[in-house]
């Protein structure tokens, strides 16, 4: 398995109700108004823009009672979503260097500062990452001061010592099957997470693969199912750590 599952997956069928606007000096996409709670969504590659994404916003800010920002952390570079679906756009597109151009060090201080502006705006703020969020939040998790509680769904670019540094309360959405989130690292995860003393959640989707979360086939009643229920596991945390 290669990272080529992070190029491929399902574009969802449906509208989202949010609106665009910024995140102190990011754009974004706002969906809910609550005053108290705020989730930070860290995206995939397919970035702020992917209908998915935004869909899944829109649950989150009804569902669990909050205000939700998909951050542009990739300085307006959108990846065409018909690579979703098409082999050629999927080929031509070079992920590795996409990756270098919005590496760790370069994102980060974009990732800390807006969580510092949500933390000046709610009382209560989470972060999910997908895929590429996932080490966006893991690295969130490890200062309480930037974040209450951090969910990814099968994220990458982690290594060992940002999952032993967490201080938050911590939800993983592992998939069985994940070149990124390995089998080394979530044997890692289980044995870490309980020696922090933390709050931990890890729930595992056989028969699923990366990405799966917010690139699932609607129509594929397994890949359905598990995005649902990543959904629901999701909302379920957000509301047992905002409120």
């Amino acid at each position: 398995m290669s990272c080529e599952n992070c190029k491929t997956g399902f574009a969802w069928d449906g509208k989202f109700t949010g609106k665009e606007g910024t995140l102190g000096k990011n754009k974004a996409y706002i969906a809910g108004d609550s005053k108290d709670a705020a989730i930070l969504v860290v995206p995939d590659i397919f970035g702020w823009k992917l209908t998915n994404v935004r869909i899944l916003a829109d649950h989150y800010a009804k569902e669990a009672n909050a205000t939700v920002y998909v951050v542009d952390f990739f300085d307006g570079e959108v990846v065409d979503p018909d690579a979703l679906s098409d082999p050629e756009k999927a080929k031509n597109f070079d992920l590795m260097a996409f990756i270098g151009r919005h590496s760790k060090e370069i994102r980060w201080p974009e990732v800390k500062a807006c969580a510092q502006e949500l933390k000046k705006q709610y009382s209560k703020v989470a972060a999910m990452g997908f895929c590429y969020g996932g080490w966006a939040c893991m690295k969130l998790a490890a200062d309480p001061s930037l974040i209450d509680a951090i969910s990814t769904a099968h994220p990458s670019l982690l290594d060992k010592l940002e999952l032993e540094a967490v201080k938050v309360p911590v939800q993983l959405i592992a998939p069985e099957n994940d070149f990124a989130f390995t089998e080394e690292l979530k044997k890692h995860a289980l044995e870490v997470l309980p020696k922090t003393g933390v709050q931990w959640e890890y729930i595992y989707f056989a028969g699923l693969t990366h990405g799966f979360a917010v690139r699932g086939n609607p129509d594929d009643k397994k890949q359905k199912d598990g995005l649902e229920r990543a959904k629901r596991s999701a909302v379920n945390f957000f509301n047992e750590f905002l409120h």
